[in-house]
């Protein structure tokens, strides 16, 4: 049994947001909330939405018993970038470029 949940286009880059992700990989759903909960990064709360969602799929759509699931899949893809420019010195411009993300979480039942 399955359950998935996306959130696509979230404004942060993948990179912050991988740190949160590597630390969950493989965990209990209830560890998974709590590493989240107590990890001071700003990426944190962002997860812990899309992993919410996840738990909440399993178990409004497949019935599946919470303490059971497991955090089999989480990965963070790079969205679309938005560009935008900086005055620089001497009539230049600096391309800045603003970082999306997809992230993605499935869960899967231990039993």
């Amino acid at each position: 049994m399955q359950a998935k949940a996306v959130w696509k286009f979230a404004r942060m880059s993948p990179r912050k947001l991988r740190l949160i992700a590597d630390a969950i990989r493989g965990k209990n759903v209830n560890t998974a909330v709590n590493i989240i909960r107590f990890t001071n990064k700003k990426a944190a709360p962002m997860v812990e939405k899309v992993l919410k969602s996840a738990i909440a799929n399993a178990e409004n759509l497949n019935e599946a018993n919470i303490d059971s699931l497991v955090v089999s899949k989480i990965y963070i893809d790079g969205g679309p970038m938005l560009k935008r420019f900086r005055p620089r010195a001497m009539g230049r411009a600096a391309r800045i470029r603003k970082r999306t993300s997809h992230i993605t979480i499935v869960l899967e039942s231990n039993a």
